[in-house]
């Protein structure tokens, strides 16, 4: 295999690297909720539930780099939120089942609005790999703002959030991020960095987050460009590498009793 050193070029993995922090921002705190409440897939429902906005605004004519577009995504995504909010006061026990259903649902209509579109393959990929590789930092202004302003509002909170507020801020952090790196390394940021740390307490948990996270991302950019391959499914990779090498380390390896304030993202070290 021939390696393309050429392809280190900070022109393109600069906007990249900083897309991945952003993502990562919003992302790590809402992993460690998401583990903690044992719903682990609601992460792909909502992000397969925005990119069904994405393609059904297409699909209507609205251009693909437009305002538009992002409305349909954050709509469809806090429909999608309100929905699942419904079903956990009204059905709890059977909520995980819902969200995967739900996720089926969002896929599934996907393919059927793009059956008939000769680049729906390509789109289809777009949305589940991502392009990370060509976000412009203009780009990044809009999606930094937002992630900006829901960690201020967690911050304001405590951490403490249930119900409706849950739903709808991770709504809105998966709307700003599934367009930029896709519905697969979404996941990959919310549940890797969480599972990796999950022996962890306290805001060394958060930061040993961050800290595999940003790794992987920045190893995932730099071999996919040396080796050229695909970013997206190259990151995913890395991130679980990361994760697994940390584990070496006894700090983040041990385990601990669940603990009562795990729901918190930005909990006291105990």
């Amino acid at each position: 295999m021939t390696l393309n050193w050429d392809g280190l070029d900070i022109s393109i993995l600069g906007p990249a690297c900083v897309a991945g922090l952003v993502v990562l921002s919003t992302h790590v705190p809402l992993g460690k909720q998401v583990l903690s409440r044992g719903i682990i897939f609601i992460d792909l429902a909502i992000a397969q539930i925005a990119g069904l906005g994405v393609i059904l605004a297409q699909y209507l004519g609205v251009d693909e780099h437009g305002l538009g577009v992002q409305v349909a995504a954050a709509a469809a995504a806090l429909g999608g939120a309100g929905l699942l909010a419904w079903t956990d006061r009204r059905w709890p026990e059977y909520q995980e089942p819902l969200i995967g259903t739900l996720f089926a649902l969002a896929a599934t209509g996907g393919l059927l609005l793009l059956a008939d579109n000769p680049q729906g393959g390509e789109h289809l990929k777009d949305l589940l790999v991502g392009q990370i590789l060509w976000v412009s930092y203009s780009q990044l202004i809009p999606a930094a703002v937002l992630s900006a302003a829901l960690l201020a509002f967690m911050w304001l909170r405590g951490g403490k959030l249930a119900g409706l507020l849950f739903y709808a801020l991770f709504a809105l952090a998966i709307t700003a991020s599934v367009q930029l790196v896709g519905v697969y390394l979404v996941f990959a940021s919310l549940i890797v960095p969480a599972l990796a740390t999950a022996g962890m307490r306290g805001r060394s948990r958060l930061l040993a987050a961050y800290a595999i996270g940003a790794l992987g991302y920045v190893a995932g950019l730099t071999l996919s460009a040396v080796l050229d391959m695909p970013s997206g499914a190259m990151i995913v990779w890395t991130l679980a590498g990361c994760a697994l090498l940390a584990q070496v380390i006894p700090a983040v390896r041990r385990s601990h009793p669940a603990h009562p304030g795990e729901k918190a993202v930005f909990d006291a070290a105990s």
